[in-house]
């Protein structure tokens, strides 16, 4: 099996991390004179001790050396590709792919044997039976090798093996170390424990911090990209116009008005459906289901939660869409002869799926509201004549209502970051209606559909998806942010 020097220097790492915890342990018991209550800490502390610092900054440098060569590397070898070669109908990506793609066929052909290693970087000027030599060992090229790609990729293929020889060497030079310095301060009075730890609490708190540097990434990331489109594009049409027309060939009216509308109107008929259907049935599960019926019941109506939204919108698509065609529609198709709806794609296609797909989210979370009600308040009210329907309405429901509120404004922030079902079953057109039968589109369609294809990041029509992505975060998280604030300011709190 030919693991690589990447996989070997990993083995011996791991090798060199057993040895010097087994090493540690025995120094430790030495120093104490095999007495293990003279040691600070038990000796296991001191083998974690000596493994931590054989393989953690070892296998720090082998990531961040494995991430940072392939682009040292491949900026070194653009730099010496002559002009002419680029800027013949071509760009840097393509040309280093075909660099990068004929540097692997030639280490596939010299590990398999097709060719030496002199042959491999000795051919330079005759290339007219590269093409067939690689093909024969199953790497596939669209067109003959231009002599001065070929060169770049045995440089690139040279550049690459001497720098992970380089990466060997000191990645397990630098276990060494680790491993050797640990080992001689192994001693009885040494503080293991405590350097164990540190480090593990160190690394918690890095677990913790990668949510809040990944959020502050992205948001950052957007924030330039929509700064860059505003220098293009007027932010007084952006957030004030109303039309909605990208034009790549001319002057573009982008608003995000008529797009938020479709968001919001798609997002308050999801809610219509989801909001009633998830509290009853949240009500239902909660104080009128047997455990038998709550065990069965309960389960099954998350799996709606689970199903991917590809699938939503093929059933909005295939499914709904045409059933309500057949009933809006004209003519024979549809049941009231008159043309309210011309296709399957429209607002209320895509609200009622997309509330079959957030009843989860609304029961689920009102259901475990709803329990948290302690019972002696039930059963005071129930002790005071009150019916079961009235103590529900008077007692358990006002106490769980900020609950409530949150989980219905966190589903509101789910609908309107949807994209699939909206995609596939509400349409692409932007525009002012209030009709729940026209097709209309909203801030993620347009997303998708700024991002698809050939994009140009130098043009205003894709640099309003970033505009449009940040101006969406910040709705949904002004969303979330309410509804944390109702959870926590009326949130009754019972012993």
């Amino acid at each position: 099996m030919n693991l690589g020097i990447t996989g070997y220097v990993v083995l011996a790492i791991m090798a060199l991390t057993i040895g010097s915890f087994m090493m540690a342990k025995a120094r430790a018991k030495s120093a104490a004179g095999g007495d293990i209550r003279l040691l600070h800490s038990l000796p296991n502390y001191y083998g974690y001790n000596a493994a931590m610092f054989a393989a953690v900054p070892a296998l720090g440098m082998l990531v961040i050396w494995l991430l940072a060569q392939p682009i040292m590397i491949e900026n070194t070898v653009y730099n010496l590709l002559p002009d002419s070669i680029v800027n013949e109908g071509s760009n840097r990506s393509l040309v280093m792919s075909d660099v990068r793609r004929v540097a692997e066929g030639l280490d596939i052909a010299v590990a398999s044997g097709a060719l030496s290693k002199e042959d491999a970087n000795q051919i330079s000027t005759d290339t007219s039976d590269i093409r067939s030599i690689l093909g024969g060992v199953g790497v596939a090229l669209g067109s003959d090798v231009d002599p001065e790609v070929l060169v770049a990729a045995q440089q690139y293929r040279t550049k690459s093996a001497s720098g992970t020889a380089w990466m060997a060497v000191i990645v397990l030079t630098a276990a060494l170390v680790g491993a050797a310095a640990s080992i001689f301060v192994s001693k009885a009075d040494f503080r293991a424990r405590n350097v164990v730890e540190r480090f593990a609490l160190g690394m918690l708190m890095v677990a913790a911090s990668l949510a809040i540097l990944t959020t502050v990434g992205i948001v950052l990331s957007m924030l330039f990209e929509s700064m860059n489109f505003f220098r293009m594009h007027s932010w007084t049409d952006f957030f004030f116009g109303d039309t909605w027309a990208p034009n790549f060939r001319g002057n573009s009216d982008l608003s995000i008005l008529p797009l938020l509308w479709g968001t919001l109107y798609i997002s308050i008929v999801a809610l219509l459906v989801a909001v009633p259907i998830g509290l009853f049935a949240a009500i239902y599960l909660s104080e009128y289901a047997s455990s038998g019926v709550r065990s069965f019941a309960k389960p099954l109506l998350e799996i709606l939660a689970g199903i991917p939204t590809i699938v939503y919108g093929l059933f909005a698509l295939l499914t709904v869409g045409p059933f309500l065609v057949s009933i809006f529609g004209r003519g024979e198709a549809g049941l009231l002869g008159v043309e309210w709806m011309s296709g399957a794609t429209a607002v209320l296609t895509a609200g009622l799926v997309m509330g079959i797909m957030l009843i989860p989210f609304v029961s689920s979370l009102s259901d475990d509201i709803i329990n948290a009600v302690p019972q002696a308040m039930r059963d005071g009210s129930l002790g005071l004549g009150s019916t079961k329907s009235e103590t529900i309405r008077q007692v358990v429901l006002p106490a769980a209502l900020p609950g409530i509120v949150g989980a219905v404004l966190l589903a509101a922030s789910r609908a309107i970051g949807e994209t699939m079902i909206v995609v596939l079953g509400a349409g692409a057109i932007a525009k002012f209606s209030l009709n729940p039968l026209d097709a209309m589109t909203t801030i993620t369609t347009r997303i998708v559909s700024q991002l698809t294809g050939d994009t140009d990041f130098a043009s205003a029509e894709t640099l309003v998806a970033f505009a449009l992505g940040l101006t969406l975060f910040v709705l949904t998280l002004g969303l979330n942010v309410i509804a944390l604030y109702i959870v926590r300011r009326y949130r009754e709190q019972y012993e």
